[in-house]
């Protein structure tokens, strides 16, 4: 099959309808994944601090220094927490925060040494966000950052931080983070280094549907380079609480726009092998459609989510209903790890 131009994908999610473009994205996912698998993993988004100086315009969960809800976890609270994971069944946590100038490079893998000395348990961590930070602030180079987290026990990169790969967006709803090529030059050190990442998007902002299919563009042309994408998760922005929401008049994406970007993303990341379906933003019943539009994945159980939550959006899903979903949508659910292998089937 030849590949889609961007063109031609501006041109379909214009003018082809919301059946037409979920059935093409539906027979790409089967031809990737014929075994008529929906996979899903167990985790905790662990979020050791809501302080941030970027004070993003979407982020309803940073807080200033200072502020009487800011917090930075101990070590044996974050500790506590993937213990309980464990405990519950889960073979990964997602370590995540915001960019706490309080914070060095040594904080992170002093703590990275203590989870893995104590827990045979992959850590999913840090967004380029905090990677580039780190980096500028420590007078080192990105790839030297990486080496140290890595050799301290990161095993993984989530896609945080990539909102739209669009320079007009980016300053607009968060001037202060970083470049969407800095993002992306993480991301391709990174997978140089061995690590896999996946990617996300935030969308449902201030961006157009020609800044869409510029992320995507970006994403599949790092893939081609480096192959180090396990996924793409597309998750609509959530305005309630932001400050964004105060300056420009943004209602939630509808159940139709999700699909569309679902569907257009399968049938454009032709070399990314799984799309999740975010039912942390959508809910589960959402979710349980979009595998019909081209997602193959229902991400993580997600044992604590901070951050959507925040934004007054809070679903919440056990084991039991994950598996029971999947079964009901007509698939076959089996508990992955974070690089896609299958754990267990149900």
């Amino acid at each position: 099959m030849n590949r889609i131009t961007r063109e031609d994908a501006l041109s379909m999610f214009k003018n082809e309808s919301l059946h037409c473009l979920g059935s093409m994205a539906d027979n790409i996912t089967k031809s990737l994944h014929r075994d008529n698998v929906v996979t899903f993993v167990i985790d905790r988004n662990i979020n050791y601090t809501n302080i941030c100086v970027n004070r993003c315009k979407f982020c309803a969960f940073y807080r200033d220094q200072g502020h009487p809800e800011a917090y930075l976890l101990s070590d044996d609270e974050i500790l506590s927490k993937v213990k309980e994971t464990i405990e519950l069944g889960g073979t990964q946590i997602l370590l995540q925060g915001g960019i706490n100038p309080a914070i060095d490079l040594e904080y992170y893998c002093r703590l990275l040494r203590k989870i893995k000395e104590a827990f045979n348990i992959n850590i999913h961590g840090f967004s380029p966000t905090e990677i580039v930070y780190l980096s500028k602030g420590q007078g080192i180079d990105i790839r030297s950052v990486l080496c140290k987290l890595r050799d301290a026990g990161l095993d993984s990169m989530p896609g945080g931080g990539a909102e739209i790969l669009a320079d007009r967006v980016r300053q607009r709803i968060s001037p202060k983070k970083i470049l969407s090529s800095e993002w992306l030059e993480v991301m391709e050190i990174a997978h140089s280094l061995g690590m896999k990442t996946t990617a996300t998007m935030m969308f449902g902002s201030l961006e157009d549907q020609e800044e869409i299919l510029i992320h995507l563009e970006r994403l599949r042309d790092l893939q081609d380079r480096t192959g180090g994408f396990t996924a793409f998760i597309p998750w609509s922005f959530q305005p309630l609480n932001t400050a964004l929401s105060k300056e420009e008049k943004i209602y939630p994406a509808t159940a139709v726009e999700y699909l569309r970007i679902v569907s257009i993303s399968r049938i454009y990341l032709d070399n990314i092998p799984n799309i999740q379906a975010s039912w942390v933003t959508q809910g589960l019943k959402l979710a349980q459609v979009a595998l019909l539009f081209g997602a193959n994945d229902l991400g993580s159980t997600m044992i604590e989510e901070n951050v959507v939550r925040s934004a007054g959006v809070s679903y919440r899903v056990s084991m039991d209903e994950m598996v029971n979903a999947i079964r009901q949508a007509g698939f076959r659910p089996v508990q992955r790890d974070t690089y896609y292998r299958y754990l267990r089937e149900f």
